[in-house]
């Protein structure tokens, strides 16, 4: 397979001279966004809107700088993204969407709507097999983002306490399952219930096509027998009682599976990707706060292939130095040999298996780690 493309520009802007959202449209213009045939189509821009509380998010100004490249061309631009299955302010679309317009996602500054893309209570879903995939039977994804005719990825690129780093494929897989996709990619188990918060409202009842929730003496508990691990159940509970499993899967799995959700969502339709190397916490943008960033702010990157944009982006962040008083110079200190190999992802979290995502996700077909890297001024 030939290297990839994948343009590259800097967070350098002269005194009047363009603007960082002006440079990022400059950017995935001449990376050939205008290539997509955007005339009268659905293009989700598949976003995190960052936890409240966390202000390491990518700031909606460069949300609105893709959107209105997209109307440029034609196109009908959301944002867009999937409830989470923790309990936090995005677990259903009325807090996601107060969330994002506390954040600043709001159409009169962005330009365009926000959809959470798995309904109300992350239930709304859709069924997609994953070409050439080897650990999910069928991928369950938000169904504004299988109902979109062109797929484009904004993404905040930094650190993540499983994954390893947070790029263009955790966005997309990891982001667009549903709350039972999520539940498939992170956990090996079935949900469980908090007794002391239960108030035994049937609401886990109702919303189970299995019958897995019983009722005795006022109190919900979980018959795993019958459960299927959809994780209806935690977004249907009103006192936050359901829970995901304690049992993880391997961050090797995880990887894995989130490669293989991407594929799903991804195949068979235009998509596009962006990354924004700044503001490199080294946790995910869904906890409600962030520490301070491990690496200096690096530059924008755009490319047609996934792949090659995370293993680009993971290349830049390790070639950079370290900043001082942040945990990644702090486990340095500590472990000098590990230091020395040049990988921050596994100096922040030594038990991530990052590689194992590019490697997967290489081999089911979704692209290459072999890329080219072209500098835009």
């Amino acid at each position: 397979m030939e290297k990839a493309k994948v343009y590259f520009t800097d967070m350098r802007t002269g005194y009047g001279g363009l603007s960082l959202p002006q440079k990022l449209a400059k950017l995935i213009k001449a990376a050939g966004i205008g290539n997509i045939d955007f005339n009268k189509k659905f293009a989700a821009i598949k976003i995190h809107f960052g936890e409240p509380g966390n202000v390491s998010y990518l700031r909606p100004n460069y949300a609105k700088a893709v959107a209105d490249v997209v109307k440029e061309f034609g196109g009908m631009p959301f944002l867009t993204d999937c409830n989470t299955l923790y309990v936090g302010r995005r677990k259903h679309a009325l807090e996601h969407i107060t969330a994002a317009y506390e954040n600043g996602f709001s159409p009169f500054s962005t330009g365009c709507h926000v959809i959470i893309a798995d309904g109300l209570k992350g239930t709304d879903e859709a069924y997609v097999p994953v070409p050439g995939g080897e650990v999910v039977k069928e991928a369950k994804i938000g169904k504004a983002l299988m109902d979109a005719d062109i797929i484009i990825s904004l993404n905040h690129f930094k650190g993540h306490e499983a994954a390893g780093f947070g790029g263009a494929i955790k966005n997309i897989g990891m982001g667009g399952g549903s709350r039972a996709g999520k539940m498939e990619m992170h956990h090996d188990g079935k949900p469980q219930v908090d007794q002391s918060k239960c108030i035994g409202c049937h609401a886990c009842e109702r919303i189970c096509a299995h019958g897995a929730p019983v009722i005795e003496n006022k109190k919900a508990h979980i018959d795993w027998d019958k459960c299927v691990g959809c994780g209806r159940c935690i977004g249907a509970c009103p006192m936050d009682a359901v829970n995901p499993p304690e049992a993880s899967a391997s961050m090797e799995m995880l990887n894995k599976r989130m490669a293989e959700y991407a594929w799903a969502i991804l195949a068979g339709r235009p998509h596009f990707h962006i990354s924004l190397i700044v503001d490199v916490s080294p946790y995910c943008d869904c906890h409600a706060e962030n520490d301070a960033p491990v690496v200096p702010d690096i530059g924008m990157l755009a490319s047609f292939d996934p792949v090659a944009l995370d293993q680009a982006c993971a290349d830049l962040v390790n070639a950079a130095p370290v900043m001082q008083n942040s945990i990644l110079a702090e486990h340095i200190a500590a472990d000098p040999e590990e230091a020395a190999k040049h990988d921050h992802f596994h100096n922040i979290t030594p038990e991530s298996e990052w590689k194992a995502c590019l490697e997967h996700a290489e081999k089911i077909g979704m692209g290459t780690r072999s890329y080219e890297l072209i500098t835009v001024k």
